[in-house]
């Protein structure tokens, strides 16, 4: 992207000692980045270049939102939760004697999103289970609750791991995408030494909430805070019955920061806005994480500004972090297809 600094191609990699974290100020973050060819998640993977004409951020972004994902066969199951409400999966099939992979979606997405089922259908051609949890009210029903979900709400998630142990897993990874992947990283790091998960990847991950609210209210990238939030105010239209909502009160709701103000927030229990930024953002337990996780993150990400990236990170993390690749993008080769899946499958196939 011109103006951001940064080459063409490139990894900008950070490997830490094993006894201990890598610190970097945020404010020589780019100046102390050292650039070499090629990007990947992990040694088995091939490197990250973008598609030439698609290195632009926001046609990664939306390119990638749009292309036709690979065909498998899939399942789905209903759980019943402790509160009275219900979560849907969508599963590659059983979970006995091989391993799974749980994979939380980003805002708004489901099992329709091309990235899950590009996703599923590799874990798939590993023989792994693979198991999308849709969040509460994002699958094709509403549900039965108030409240939604979440950018700080693992519970949900962990409920699944613990089915899948029941089921005979051998053994069980996490991949969170976007929203996804702030919830990954907060279980991750608020559970420690207790976390089930063998081994987490978190992809174009949201680390400072209030700040990735505030860069998607300008320029371009309100394109997609009115696309999402349109989405999200017809969720909320959906159960009316249940929360009180007006078309007044929803059309006032142009922002991030203003939805979750008048529904996210008190509907989850935190004081205002202010509070649930505070509260879920996952940078703030990423110090405590021990499980083994690599993080994949785009420079050029338009929902995350780069003062909003970790400048300290414990011995168990690895954050890629490449120049290009937009949000949740990383669209490569000649004819354009996802890099993650690849990346991701490479980066778990050591602990699975």
């Amino acid at each position: 992207m011109a103006g951001n600094g940064l080459p063409a191609h490139g990894l900008c990699f950070f490997q830490h000692a094993a006894d201990g974290p890598w610190h970097l100020s945020s404010a020589s973050f780019y100046r102390e980045c050292q650039f070499m060819s090629g990007f990947a998640a992990h040694p088995r993977a091939a490197p990250f270049t973008p598609t030439p004409w698609l290195a632009n951020r926001h046609v990664q972004t939306l390119m990638a939102a749009v292309m036709r994902a690979p065909q498998v066969s899939l399942t789905s199951e209903s759980i019943e939760l402790p509160d009275g409400d219900v979560i849907d999966l969508v599963r590659t099939g059983p979970a006995a004697g091989r391993p799974a992979v749980v994979l939380l979606h980003g805002l708004e997405g489901s099992v329709r999103s091309s990235y899950a089922r590009a996703m599923l259908a590799a874990w798939h051609g590993r023989g792994w289970c693979g198991v999308l949890v849709h969040a509460r009210g994002s699958a094709q029903r509403p549900n039965r609750l108030a409240r939604g979900y979440h950018s700080g709400d693992w519970q949900d998630a962990a409920l699944v791991v613990a089915r899948l142990q029941t089921e005979g897993a051998t053994a069980i990874a996490g991949v969170g995408v976007s929203l996804g992947g702030n919830v990954l990283l907060k279980w991750l790091g608020e559970t420690g030494e207790a976390c089930p998960l063998r081994a987490a990847v978190a992809i174009s991950v949201p680390f400072d909430l209030a700040a990735c609210a505030d860069a998607l209210s300008h320029g371009f990238a309100r394109f997609y805070q009115w696309h999402l939030l349109r989405d999200m105010r017809a969720s909320v239209w959906a159960k009316r019955a249940l929360n009180g909502a007006t078309r007044r009160q929803l059309r006032r709701l142009t922002t991030f920061r203003a939805f979750d103000d008048c529904f996210t927030a008190p509907q989850n229990g935190f004081a205002d806005v202010a509070d649930y930024y505070a509260q879920c953002s996952c940078r703030r337990f990423l110090a405590s994480i021990v499980t083994p996780t690599t993080i994949i993150q785009a420079a050029d990400d338009p929902f995350v500004p780069p003062a909003s990236l970790p400048d300290a990170l414990p011995s168990a993390v690895r954050l890629h972090l490449s120049p290009q690749g937009g949000h949740v993008g990383f669209l490569h080769g000649t004819w354009p297809r996802s890099w993650l899946p690849e990346a991701v499958t490479s980066a778990l196939m050591e602990h699975l």
